[in-house]
């Protein structure tokens, strides 16, 4: 693969590469990466770059590791809240579920021994059989907010359902339903939407989507260096980089904003939905583009590509198109009737 857009401005040597396939091993390699995590606000371009390096590696290993880096930067921000009653240690991983559907509503409740238990119904769990904790939003009740608690208890049970996925297939996503589950608050009652970073998480998630991008576009380079490109080759890829040299130029602005402090209620936002737009698109262009012209021989011949291109499909519906692009101008109105 061509390392065009993995230049040194934004790949970072001390990511570890993981061979895709054995998520065990690859949440294993996420702990090495803990500590830019937990440095999100003071760098958060080193943030930004290790998840493209890791979208841009392998984007599977990347979806299991992003939720797991989400969590320690939540947790970090949450002062690092004592989670031993609910089994966290060094050697645990996070998933981090805060999606709402209808029909699946978790409730709080307190327990015998003054703790509290999460009873009810959570939708869109990844990896929930894989990982061992997750920070999981309680939104209705008497006691909303965030909640760690773990996933190989006895009052845990995963509806997989159909998971027929090509794209993300190793990443099983399901509903779980809890009875009775231990669980510790982190932060305060609304603490998780109201908190300084809530938008961050959001914008990493499209760094991975670049980084996916990234490796897919430079198939095209790698074309070129096969047979001397014509006009239509040249335009292919002058298009691709075109797309995602604005993605770039959006996550590089994105971190200085963070870095300065400014990223945060509702101009954070605004930050995140102008990014995760911006992403998106790039990635979406790149997708057309590689398929005009490529055809179809990677896609039914090469293991590799043909795996990229179903993955960033499948990983480009977290941004929900013209309902998010409908939700950004909300946000854009919003941000004009306050100044």
């Amino acid at each position: 693969m061509s390392t065009l857009w993995r230049a040194a401005e934004w790949a970072l040597p001390e990511v570890p590469h993981v061979p895709p396939g054995d998520l065990e091993r690859v949440l294993a390699a996420g702990r090495e990466l803990a500590p830019v995590a937990r440095g999100l606000a003071e760098e958060p371009w080193r943030y930004l770059a290790t998840l493209a390096t890791l979208g841009a590696d392998d984007l599977t290993s990347a979806r299991a590791l992003e939720p797991h880096l989400d969590a320690v930067a939540i947790l970090a921000q949450a002062g690092d809240p004592d989670l031993g009653d609910v089994g966290v240690d060094d050697h645990s991983t996070f998933g981090v579920y805060a999606a709402r559907a209808p029909g699946a509503v978790l409730r709080a409740a307190p327990g015998r021994d003054g703790g509290l238990l999460l009873s009810g119904r959570k939708a869109w769990c990844s990896l929930a059989t894989t990982v061992t904790h997750a920070l999981v939003t309680v939104e209705d009740g008497e006691r909303p907010g965030l909640y760690a608690l773990p996933l190989r208890h006895r009052g845990v049970r995963h509806e997989s359902g159909t998971w027929v996925s090509r794209g993300l297939a190793g990443i099983t996503t399901g509903t779980l339903e809890l009875d009775e589950v231990p669980a510790v608050p982190v932060g305060g009652p609304r603490w998780y939407l109201e908190r300084p970073g809530f938008a961050w998480g959001g914008i990493g998630v499209a760094a991975v989507w670049f980084g996916g991008a990234a490796a897919l576009a430079g198939r095209l380079v790698d074309a070129a260096a096969l047979r001397e490109p014509d006009q239509v080759a040249l335009m292919h890829l002058g298009r691709a980089d075109r797309a995602l040299h604005g993605a770039l130029l959006a996550l590089r602005d994105a971190a200085l904003v963070v870095a300065a402090g400014d990223g945060t209620g509702p101009s954070g936002a605004l930050l995140a939905a102008r990014v995760r737009a911006t992403v998106a698109a790039a990635a979406e262009d790149v997708l057309a583009t590689v398929g005009h012209a490529l055809g179809p021989a990677p896609l039914t011949h090469d293991e590799e590509h043909a795996r990229r291109v179903a993955d960033l499909t499948v990983y480009l519906r977290q941004h929900h198109a013209e309902r998010d692009l409908a939700a950004l101008g909300r946000l854009v109105l919003g941000a004009l009737d306050g100044s």
